[in-house]
């Protein structure tokens, strides 16, 4: 039996997925070879640090003590290669972990530059470039800069090399993923060569927004003089198992700063309660690089695709990537709805809603999402999401398994195709 067949793929659909498929396996074969390193990288980090089961005990209250807390700490910071690191459940999204590390890191007086344009919208509030008396950084005296991307989307290493020998920041901050921009994703080698820039006529400090990237490539920005990066559990390294949290990675003392802001100076990171939530952490770690790998075939997958069915695609497909998001130009609003109802349809959670436009906190535009998953909100699992606006672009992410990632790509397709789009 034909099991596309209970999803109501059509045979025009089927031809040019299967198509689509053959022409991916250069691709998986590169994906595969990163995620084989990754997960041997991750386990050897495992073994060294000797986990065991008694880690996974949760613990109430002040959490003093907690063993399962101050070893994932040590565990995380081997798998991306900092110094130091914080993982904890309560960083409620990938903002907040965000805005714990700018907090903790600046101080009033301070001016942060950010070198990759203007980030991604949801950061907004916490730098004070929109909202009022909502407690920004900009309410607490610190300054923000930016330097524009080149018109071609790339970092502009000549302007960022003027206002850092010209200027005195105390932090210069790279966003590695596109956020709702059709810009690419920054590789670890071009993250390094902003960090030399910086090193090299600055003593700022280099913070890096790692949503997204994390463990596509074999190596993480802080092996290459990032001083702290910061992600989202409900991404990349939470391995579409940690239920929520973030984390925090690089310098000790920087880490040790923000440990601070995370609960409150002087205690740091000695409290926090685990409430037995450490077994998702440690095994959604350990999940992470296979996932990542899923997630990055679902892509290549999603790019191939919608190349072949005309659309302009970033990446393309055979484009080395940096980060597991893939934005597509659907060109009308209409095709847009259609392909995030038409992946929702294949969502193991929720396949019966269908997403609408609405305005979403945060964001500046009515924004659909397509999520169906286990974890709410996770984009690790398959999701899509966009901006009601122009060039109407969707940008997706996730897929727990290739293969019910794969469907759901083909069911956007076939949503569209079934309303004459396509």
């Amino acid at each position: 039996m034909n099991m596309y067949n209970k999803f109501n793929i059509d045979d025009e659909i089927l031809s040019l997925s299967k198509k689509s498929l053959d022409e991916c396996k250069d691709s998986f074969l590169k994906i595969d070879e990163v995620t084989e390193y990754n997960q041997l990288k991750v386990l050897s980090a495992f073994t060294e640090c000797g986990v065991a089961e008694s880690h996974f005990a949760g613990s109430t209250g002040y959490g003093y003590g907690d063993r399962g807390r101050e070893l994932i700490d040590e565990l995380f910071s081997k798998c991306v290669g900092s110094e130091d690191a914080i993982i904890r459940h309560n960083f409620t999204c990938g903002t907040h972990t965000l805005a714990v590390a700018l907090f903790g890191v600046l101080r009033p007086g301070d001016t942060m530059l950010c070198v990759t344009g203007t980030p991604y919208d949801t950061i907004h509030s916490v730098i004070g470039l929109s909202g009022e008396n909502m407690g920004s950084l900009k309410d607490f005296g610190v300054e923000y800069k930016q330097v524009d991307l080149k018109p071609d989307g790339t970092p502009d290493l000549e302007k960022i090399e003027e206002a850092v020998k010209n200027n005195k920041f105390k932090m210069v901050y790279i966003q590695r993923s596109r956020g709702y921009s059709l810009r690419g994703s920054l590789s670890v080698e071009k993250i390094s060569e902003i960090v030399k820039i910086v090193k090299d006529n600055s003593d700022a400090i280099v913070m890096v927004d790692n949503c997204y990237g994390e463990f596509v490539e074999k190596y993480e920005p802080v092996s290459f003089g990032a001083d702290i990066i910061a992600g989202s559990l409900i991404k990349n390294p939470g391995g579409g198992i940690a239920r929520t949290g973030g984390y925090i990675a690089g310098k000790k003392e920087l880490i040790d700063l923000c440990s601070y802001r995370m609960t409150t100076p002087g205690l740091g990171r000695e409290v926090g309660a685990t409430l037995n939530e450490s077994r998702n952490l440690y095994m959604g770690l350990f999940n992470s690089p296979h996932v990542v790998g899923e997630a990055l075939k679902t892509a290549v997958f999603a790019s191939t695709l919608f190349k072949n069915l005309g659309f302009e695609v970033t990446p393309e497909p055979t484009e080395t990537r940096h980060d597991i998001i893939q934005a597509i130009k659907l060109k009308t609003s209409d095709n847009l709805i259609a392909f995030c109802q038409g992946l929702q349809k294949g969502a193991p959670i929720d396949s019966k809603v269908q997403p609408e436009p609405w305005e979403m906190p945060g964001y500046d535009s009515k924004v659909i999402m397509s999520a169906g998953a286990f974890i709410s909100g996770s984009s690790i699992e398959l999701s899509a999401d966009a901006p009601l606006r122009e060039p109407f672009a969707v940008w997706m992410q996730g897929g727990l398994n290739f293969h019910s990632g794969k469907l759901g790509i083909m069911l956007s397709a076939q949503e569209m195709k079934n309303r004459n789009l396509i």
